[in-house]
């Protein structure tokens, strides 16, 4: 009988007490207690099962839960005698930064401290307890939201030495979504204040902590050593390229095929779900499925981007709109199924993100929106990774982001509309509302030299074509920079449509040109000179049915043409 599907459930009791659909991945604790390991830090894609493997560990090992080893009998960890023993054996320090989430440091340092309370308020047990010195009592009561920085940041040393103390037995510390903070302090400007604040509380909690057994951080990212964890010598780093715990989050392509079966679910929609929903690895383990997809697809019987709806990529979404010419490029051969190829740093160092491309795509490998196609040795001493989208799934994601950017800047479908339709009077009249406020969005400013960046705006304007005609049209860019020529070509996959040819250009008073009109002359004499209709025309589409532009920028001012 099939196991019926719950959606959002992240407590490990809540699952199995009611008999829900759950993929047995109880072998991951004693892989990991078996390890030996410290303090170990697991990276993630968000959904991956990070949570609900952190409750599953609660459960196992807190002696909350020691009347529960029926939650267990079954799974394959109670398989395992020595295991056995364990369930229900220490002190447990559970606590998430998922939710911590402040546009401003002050936010969020309260955020984190009320996570803190929260925990101390979870072991009533030691309020009251008589033997603990004085020194302990006074530090145990200052622990509430208003404590000062200091006493937060040794919170959680505090507690482990006061349950030590308590249960004569050293503790486990378990901390979700440890880099949600740090992402955000990054987006809204706050990160040193934050990393000066974390790195201190990490150092209390995980490394001088003499009463910490054992301890799992889970994030998304590997938030680079320098930043936070210098101090933390003790901490075992799983990324999704370590082969530890390959298989522990997300699904495998069996479990995934196994669970359709089980749901009556044709053999045939397999295929389906693997285009859509497949597409990771983790260490040397291919085929991983998304699992919270996979679930929601399980559930409603349907295709949808059920992974990609559920954050709003804000910190993605800005470091590819406000990247230079080099980013968009690279992210035009993305959306066209293209693959890029870039040097990856598993190490996330957030503060340069602006300027070093290959840091984004570290960031996009580790958030599950690329994948390693391939990698590529050169003699040298690392080598550079072919990428690529992960799967359909994630490239709905991006389209929609893309049109997002120009939802904000008037209608830019009509604009295309018009421009397909050869109304190059309407064209000059949306260019104002759409082009130009678009270069706000994609020219982040002036360069040292005062120079302004056109070239961000056309790149942002090729992104905008791609995803709004993708169904109708292929189109292409010759992706050259600087201040030279800037080449669009539109084919349409109906050979009755029109196709559209676009030459950019910025005014050159070095060129001899005195105002927009002879820039846009020279754009389109540059389009017949060089043949650039050679290609359509090979191709079958009637020489009445290419429709040539010119765009002549200067400053913030356009003029468009077209070709008669």
């Amino acid at each position: 009988m099939a196991r019926e599907i719950a959606i959002g459930i992240q407590n490990f009791s809540n699952l199995i007490e009611n008999g829900y659909f759950y993929v047995d991945k109880t072998s991951f604790i004693r892989e990991w207690w078996n390890s030996g390991d410290a303090a170990t830090l697991i990276t993630r894609p968000r959904r991956f099962g990070k949570t609900l493997n952190m409750s599953m560990l609660e459960h196992f090992f807190s002696n909350r839960f020691a009347d529960r080893s029926d939650l267990f009998k079954g799974l394959d960890v109670w398989k395992d005698e020595k295991m056995r023993k364990l369930q229900g054996t220490y002190p447990v320090i559970s606590l998430s930064f998922a939710g911590v989430k402040g546009t401003n440091y002050l936010d969020a340092l309260m955020g984190i401290k009320k996570q803190i309370v929260k925990v101390f308020s979870g072991f009533g047990e030691i309020m009251t307890y008589e033997g603990f010195d004085r020194n302990e009592r006074a530090a145990l009561s200052k622990i509430s939201e208003e404590m000062n920085d200091v006493d937060a940041a040794y919170s959680i040393n505090l507690l482990s030495t006061l349950l030590e103390k308590y249960y004569n037995k050293k503790v486990i510390i378990l901390l979700d979504e440890y880099d949600t903070p740090l992402q955000e302090a990054f987006v809204h400007g706050y990160w040193e204040e934050l990393v000066a604040f974390t790195r201190t509380m990490f150092n209390n909690s995980f490394k001088t902590n003499p009463s910490m057994e054992r301890a799992i951080m889970t994030g998304i990212t590997r938030v680079s050593k320098e930043s936070i964890f210098s101090d933390l010598n003790n901490l075992m780093v799983v990324t999704t390229t370590s082969e530890k715990y390959a298989t522990a989050f997300g699904f495998t392509e069996q479990e995934v095929f196994a669970a359709m079966d089980e749901q009556g679910i044709l053999e045939t929609e397999k295929a389906k779900v693997k285009f859509w929903y497949d597409g990771f690895r983790f260490g040397t383990v291919d085929d991983i499925y998304n699992p919270w997809s996979v679930t929601l697809y399980l559930d409603e019987n349907k295709f949808d981007t059920y992974w990609a709806n559920t954050s709003g990529n804000s910190l993605i979404s800005k470091l590819i709109q406000e990247g230079d010419k080099g980013i968009k490029i690279e992210f035009e051969k993305l959306l066209n199924g293209e693959w890029i190829e870039a040097m990856i740093d598993e190490q996330i160092i957030f503060n340069q993100l602006s300027q070093n491309k290959d840091a984004i795509w570290s960031l996009l490998l580790a958030s599950g929106y690329l994948k390693v196609v391939n990698a590529v040795f050169s003699g040298t001493s690392k080598p550079s990774y072919q990428l690529a989208l992960t799967n359909y799934e994630v490239k709905c994601m991006f389209e929609t982001m893309v049109k997002s950017w120009f939802a904000k800047t008037g209608d830019f479908g009509e604009f295309v509309a018009a421009m397909l339709r050869g109304d190059e009077d309407a064209m000059n009249d949306y260019i104002n509302e759409v082009a130009l406020n678009t270069f706000s969005y994609f020219d982040t400013g002036d360069d040292a030299t005062g120079r302004r960046h056109p070239e961000r705006f056309y790149h942002g304007f090729v992104l905008g074509l791609l995803v709004d005609k993708a169904d109708s049209y292929v189109t292409k860019s010759n992706r050259e920079s600087g201040y030279g020529r800037y080449d669009i070509v539109m084919e349409p996959k109906n050979k009755g449509d029109v196709a559209v040819i676009i030459e950019f250009k910025v005014f050159n008073k070095r060129a001899g040109e005195t105002t927009l009109d002879d820039t846009i002359t020279n754009a389109l004499s540059q389009i017949e000179e060089k043949n650039y209709d050679a290609d359509l025309l090979q191709k079958g589409i009637p020489k009445e049915k290419i429709l040539k532009y010119g765009f002549a920028f200067e400053g913030k001012t356009c003029l468009i043409r077209k070709k008669n």
